[in-house]
């Protein structure tokens, strides 16, 4: 109904920029003189806490796999809703210049803004973990956190994305038997302010225009023809040019 296949992968994109600010952190283990005993840097993967806590509470026996190692960092859309704080005008267009051919433009239109919620899960099996993952992730949040992106490839437009924290929750699971593994799980939620783009079209640049005045004074009809056109015909609207009129 709406036209021709288009695909930006904006969604794609958005996880994919999300995952890349939280893949390189790390633990740090001393002993009671301050000295580093080892370094481990916390493994990052998308999926639901809920898959990880299964894979936890798993029972092994001797020929079953390595139990879930911790800590460890997961993430997830959440939701998705639009942003009516980031409402633009329907006709809102992103024009560039053409790659190849002077007389015509590329645009971009049909840009309509939506948050998308993010949920980033930090588990840990012993609190001074998660407490160093969890510090090494707030202060760049003051709420927000804006990367910049460009979301349409072959375009050179580019695109602020603000990452806003929401809320932080904390969830101790130190209930229970002594086979059970305990799991601590800091839950810290984000909003992705992002855009969604139509179809890439382009467009035709017009240099020569024809206007026709027809005036009605006293029963005579006066005719009255402008052209319009731009010396050299292949110049651009950075570049040098004349314009020569001609009325008759």
């Amino acid at each position: 109904m709406f036209g021709g296949h288009f695909y930006h992968s904006t969604t794609r994109k958005a996880v994919a920029i999300f995952g890349t600010l939280f893949n390189n952190l790390k633990v740090i283990r001393k002993d009671g003189s301050g000295n580093v005993l080892n370094q481990i840097k916390v493994p990052l993967a998308y999926g639901p806490k809920q898959k990880f806590l299964a894979r936890i509470d798993a029972i092994t026996g001797s020929d079953a796999s390595m139990a879930l190692k911790l800590p460890r960092v997961a993430f997830e859309i959440t939701n998705l809703t639009l942003d009516s704080t980031q409402k633009m005008q329907k006709r809102n267009q992103v024009v560039e210049n053409h790659a190849t051919d002077s007389n015509k433009k590329k645009t971009l239109n049909h840009i309509v803004a939506y948050d998308i919620g993010m949920s980033l899960y930090i588990l840990a099996k012993n609190q001074d973990d998660g407490l160093q993952i969890m510090e090494q992730i707030l202060p760049y949040f003051q709420p927000e956190y804006t990367v910049t992106i460009t979301p349409v490839d072959g375009f050179q437009y580019k695109q602020d994305v603000p990452i806003v924290l929401t809320s932080v929750a904390i969830q101790d699971d130190y209930e229970g038997d002594f086979i059970t593994r305990r799991a601590l799980i800091y839950q810290l939620d984000f909003n992705m302010k992002m855009k969604y783009f139509g179809p890439t079209k382009n467009q035709g640049v017009i240099k020569e225009i024809n206007i026709d005045f027809n005036n009605d004074a006293g029963g005579a009809e006066i005719l009255e023809n402008m052209d319009l056109t731009i010396t050299p015909a292949n110049a651009d609207e950075d570049d040098n040019y004349t314009v020569n009129v001609s009325i008759t």
